[in-house]
């Protein structure tokens, strides 16, 4: 049983002399798939979702404690996959309840940007957790000696992705402008880090984002709007996820 375990742990595809796991590629094709159905506002984006953050982290967690030798270990990269999947689950509960007595081929939510508190709420939280996130990152991996902007780097990236998932559990449009701010050094840091499927995905992510935003801009100019949103039980439409 442990060597049908190890094998699974241990499966890779070797592209151009690197070897890539099978789980970063799975992980990362469920990625792809929530970030799909949450350009098409569907609930199921969050379970699918879920699956993806699961297998992901296990791939960043086995280089944070050291299974996997030779990379730098990118913390943030593991533990926000823990925070995604709780983020997640509000995300998923908030798209279930908006969606409650509307078509299936209906979105689930309406889209609309954050209010000028609601977006300095969030800056502000995103701020304050890069220059606390990163003192904790450079404090656990004291042992590595990776230079310190990587941490730096790491802790953007931890707090940006679960300010813009939070902000696409809300339905704010600007969800889709926090990952741009995410990806711009998520890619070079992976692509750094030897996560390569990762770095990729990233890039593809690139052109989804572009994608979702005006999809959903659209979808704010054909709602009228960029207020709040009623409730549901008031009968009247939501907002979004990731």
């Amino acid at each position: 049983m442990n060597d049908l375990l190890s094998s699974v742990y241990d499966a890779h595809l070797t592209i151009a002399g690197h070897p890539l796991s099978w789980r970063e590629i799975i992980g990362n094709v469920f990625g792809l798939a929530s970030a799909i159905g949450g350009l098409r506002r569907r609930v199921w984006a969050w379970p699918i979702g879920i699956l993806g953050n699961v297998i992901l982290f296990t791939v960043f967690f086995g280089t944070a404690i050291g299974l996997e030798d030779g990379r730098h270990p990118l913390f943030g990269q593991a533990f926000r996959q823990v925070f995604f999947i709780a983020v997640s689950g509000y995300g998923w509960w908030r798209w279930r309840r908006a969606a409650a007595g509307k078509g299936r081929q209906e979105p689930a939510i309406t889209p609309r940007w954050a209010t000028r508190g609601e977006r300095a709420g969030y800056l502000a939280a995103w701020a304050a957790g890069v220059i606390v996130i990163q003192f904790a990152f450079a404090a656990v991996g004291a042992g590595w000696a990776a230079p310190r902007w990587y941490y730096w780097a790491d802790a953007w990236i931890f707090t940006g992705s679960i300010m813009a998932t939070y902000a696409m559990a809300r339905g704010w449009v600007d969800f889709w402008l926090v990952w741009i701010a995410v990806d711009l050094v998520g890619v070079p840091l992976l692509w750094h880090s030897e996560y390569y499927p990762s770095a990729v995905l990233y890039l593809v992510y690139g052109g989804f984002v572009v994608a979702g935003l005006t999809v959903w801009l659209r979808a704010v100019r054909a709602g009228g709007g960029a207020g709040q949103v009623p409730s549901p039980a008031a009968g009247a439409r939501e907002r979004v996820r990731a």
